[in-house]
């Protein structure tokens, strides 16, 4: 029997059931991909929820978990908050891991639990890491997983009060007939780790790889589904590391967090200012100071005009 495929693309998401050079809804060429047609699931009636009147609804405190990290804390506008689901981008290799290892660390010592699930690395790898950056809690649960089945089973079974997700471009469905990082996984893959996030009230945080382009792999629809987008960037060869908010249903997204990468981890840069002007040379033509305003916080930095 012939799969029946579909052409969904890259950018919005949307399917189409011919192959065409342009996306006919959001106008991207060649970002069509052929994916298996999968069937829609049957919905039981007992698991359909009833409407409920706004003013009978309880609201909800917008409860927060400080990472003690002051740069990642400005960036997130005071902290993760709980039930929400976070997308960290970056290139591989940029630190994205790093940051994450020092994030549960923080949040370990505030007596919360931690589930990390890696599709990449083996637990003995990840422990490699941690020992190298000072990792000590007592509270962080490695689970090396890609089956979406069995991460939720994990999630259900302790509770945990944090959920890292190393990376969403490894994680698959069994019922989907595509390989994982298709559009169709990462969706499916998305969705599975909202709804966990929604209805445990657990925070999740995603990983994921950023393209040539500088995009975040996957459709677009991605970065609209998620609550918070974070991307991480820098030179891997060169020191410096900046994180910002290109989302943050929860925030501010003018706000940036700087870092230097050394061999404790990522370290704070709480005066980019004083960074950015170190070894300036004084009285030289065509060198002049000039002020930034990122956030809150007015950023100095250096111009020059090349002859």
């Amino acid at each position: 029997m012939k799969t029946k495929t579909v052409y969904v693309c890259n950018e919005c998401g949307a399917e189409s059931t011919k192959w065409q050079g342009k996306c006919p809804y959001c106008g991207t060429f060649n970002s069509l991909t052929e994916e298996a047609l999968q069937k829609p699931a049957k919905v039981a009636a007992a698991s359909i929820k009833k409407p409920e009147r706004l003013h009978e609804i309880k609201p909800m405190s917008e409860g927060r978990i400080t990472t003690k990290i002051t740069e990642l804390d400005r960036v997130l506008s005071g902290g993760i908050v709980n039930g929400s689901l976070i997308l960290v981008g970056g290139d591989p290799g940029i630190g994205k891991s790093t940051l994450l290892l020092q994030i549960c660390q923080s949040i370990g010592g505030q007596n919360k639990q931690i589930l990390y699930v890696s599709g990449e690395e083996s637990n003995s790898q990840i422990k490699l890491r941690a020992e190298r950056l000072s990792i000590t809690t007592n509270n962080l649960l490695l689970l090396p997983e890609t089956n979406i089945a069995v991460i939720e089973e994990a999630i259900m079974r302790l509770n945990p009060d944090l959920v890292i997700i190393d990376s969403i471009q490894t994680m698959y469905r069994e019922e989907i007939a595509s390989v994982p990082g298709s559009i169709s996984q990462v969706r499916e893959g998305t969705q599975a780790f909202m709804k966990i996030a929604k209805n445990l009230n657990i925070t999740v945080i995603i990983v994921g790889h950023v393209t040539k382009e500088g995009s975040i792999a996957g459709p677009k629809i991605l970065e609209h589904m998620v609550d918070t987008v974070l991307y991480f960037e820098g030179e891997k060869r060169a020191h410096y590391r900046i994180i910002r908010a290109v989302k943050n249903r929860f925030g501010a997204t003018d706000e940036i967090g700087v870092f230097e990468m050394g061999e404790k981890g990522l370290q704070e840069i709480k005066n980019p200012s004083e960074y950015m002007l170190l070894g300036r040379p004084l009285g030289v033509p065509g060198s002049a100071v000039a002020c930034n305003i990122e956030g809150t916080r007015p950023i100095l930095s250096e111009v020059q005009a090349l002859v």
